[in-house]
């Protein structure tokens, strides 16, 4: 009864919001609203906080699981990593590819032969010479599926990996696949040196040895984890601290405590409903950047009403998505305007659905759904969740759907989509979610989610349960190549196809959100959720 109360609390709070930003009346349609976009500006004129010592506190929301890249799914612990161990390429802020401890690479055509040049006179933390033999290792490594890690799928295309002499790596691909430059990017393809490899085996995971600016200091699990500077790393004058602990908090009060009173030096994420209260307070810098983390409604369009293409445009501009970012991400996201966000790769930008009850409300006459109908829309049971899903309610209300929100528990919600063997059986009308690609490719932004029948439950996440020809086509010719501009112009292709038939509600990309204190420099978040410190110092 009182779960009751409270949801009908929140859809009476939904629904005032919704109303004092407009959306009710679709004249606003037309217009170029931020949405209640929030941009948090720099503090001016700050006096810069006081600073005793070289070491660095950051404070991270969970505890940190493995420091095996090859072994990990969680971006937490690959932020950690990061610090120790490089990869062959990386990601720079924009998430655009730039060598590492790669000079140079290069693909053959057909994007199934990819060639490394690698840097000369590194060395691993504990001396052993980096070289093609250290990474063919690490390679093969990822590629065994005998040795069950969890960033095999990434790496289960290599064929081969050849030495080609000391400083020159070719990997070779059982078919085509063009978007593999980013997935060397990935942080599951840092290198490990292969004598940490042989001496500590599975137990690499607490003993990470890398090329990195700085190395393992000391792990308490369930307290922190420390790196310290390594004295021989190849950038002259880098690192620039001497240590950087990272603090597990996972209460959102305390990680803002410990930057307000000088325990941290920086935490995330910041909670939104305090980034703006503590920003130029106490010499804290707030920082938000939009991240490449899409949130979107999936339409089972093997269901009916929803394998008409026009009912799922009339959700589109059902769903006022100005008011869905202040409403339901506290202003802290952008409008989604594709199936991907701006910073992946091959992003190309689609004429908005603009949000136009009168329009939707037409489109679903001309689908035979005149008085609308019903509908259940699954989701998880976290509260923010719940919230975007009383949103979407109130919304599609205005247009005669009446729409049942179930919240569900992690393991319950996944039982229920990865179990259904036969798209024909499943029960899945709605779904809200949320995705990241963590390539910054655009295929890992396209392919697992709408990528035809290969990505259906249980095999990946196309909870559309979408099927399209031209998409499925252009996501082909996309990975046969290695010619950015065909990969580029089979990829607009697709997103021009998918944004037409709107399989998504398609509602917002997520922001980044942390804080720092003023004298801190060259630390930041990427958009995929990571952290950044190649470049971090304190200026006093």
């Amino acid at each position: 009864m009182k779960k009751h109360f409270m949801s009908k609390v929140i859809a009476l709070v939904l629904v005032m919001a919704v109303f004092l930003v407009g959306c009710s009346n679709s004249d606003t349609s037309s217009g170029k609203s931020d949405g209640g976009k929030k941009q948090i500006k720099a503090p001016e004129n700050q006096e810069i906080a006081k600073k005793e010592g070289n070491d660095i506190t950051i404070a991270v929301a969970d505890n940190f699981i493995s420091m095996d890249p090859h072994d990990t799914n969680d971006t937490l612990s690959y932020s950690a990593q990061k610090t120790m161990l490089e990869g062959l390429v990386g990601f720079d802020k924009d998430m655009k590819v730039i060598p590492v401890l790669a000079e140079s690479y290069e693909a053959n055509d057909t994007a199934t032969e990819f060639t490394f040049k690698l840097k000369t006179g590194i060395q691993f933390h504990d001396g052993t010479p980096f070289n093609a033999e250290a990474v063919k290792v690490n390679i093969d490594r990822l590629a065994n599926p005998d040795n069950n890690l969890k960033r095999h799928s990434l790496f289960a295309i290599v064929k081969e990996t050849q030495v080609v002499d000391e400083n020159t790596i070719k990997v070779i691909l059982k078919e085509p696949f063009g978007a593999m430059i980013n997935t060397f990017a990935h942080p599951a393809a840092m290198i490990i040196s292969p004598k940490a490899l042989e001496t500590y085996g599975k137990e690499v995971s607490r003993n990470p040895v890398g090329t990195g600016p700085f190395k393992l200091g000391e792990w308490n699990q369930t307290d922190f984890l420390k790196v310290v500077k390594n004295e021989n790393y190849r950038e002259e004058g880098n690192p620039k601290v001497d240590s950087i602990t990272f603090k597990p908090t996972p209460e959102n009060g305390a990680r803002v405590a410990m930057l307000q009173t000088g325990e941290a030096d920086f935490i995330y994420p910041v909670p939104t409903e305090q980034a703006e209260s503590i920003n130029g307070k106490k010499g804290i810098v707030v920082e938000n950047n939009q991240s490449i983390i899409v949130r979107y409604l999936s339409m089972n369009t093997m269901k009916k009403p929803f394998n008409d293409p026009k009912v799922r445009q009339a959700i589109n501009y059902a769903i006022n998505k100005d008011a869905f970012v202040k409403v339901v991400m506290n202003g802290f996201s952008s409008k989604l305007d594709s199936v991907i966000a701006p910073n992946t790769q091959f992003y190309s930008k689609q004429e908005e659905y603009e949000f136009n009850i009168e329009k939707a409300k037409q489109l679903l006459k001309e689908a035979g759904y005149e008085n609308g109908f019903e509908t259940k829309v699954w989701g998880s049971n976290n509260s923010t969740a719940q919230k975007g899903m009383e949103f979407i309610q109130q919304q599609l209300g205005q247009i005669g759907v009446k729409v049942e929100v179930v919240p569900m528990e992690t393991g319950t919600m996944s039982e229920k989509i990865w179990s259904v063997q036969n798209p024909e059986d499943a029960e899945l009308e709605l779904y809200y979610g949320g995705w990241s690609p963590s390539t910054g490719d655009a295929d890992w932004g396209i392919r697992p989610l709408v990528g035809g029948t290969d990505a259906f439950p249980p095999k990946s996440y196309n909870t559309a349960y979408y099927n399209s020809d031209t998409v499925n086509q252009a996501i082909k010719d996309a990975l046969a190549t290695a010619d950015l501009d065909k990969r580029k112009a089979a990829y607009e292709k697709a997103q021009a196809e998918i944004w037409k038939d709107a399989p998504w509600a398609f509602l917002s990309v997520d922001d980044t959100i942390a804080g720092k204190k003023n004298y801190l420099e060259g630390i930041y978040l990427l958009p995929d959720g990571s952290l950044s410190v190649q470049n971090l110092e304190i200026k006093q």
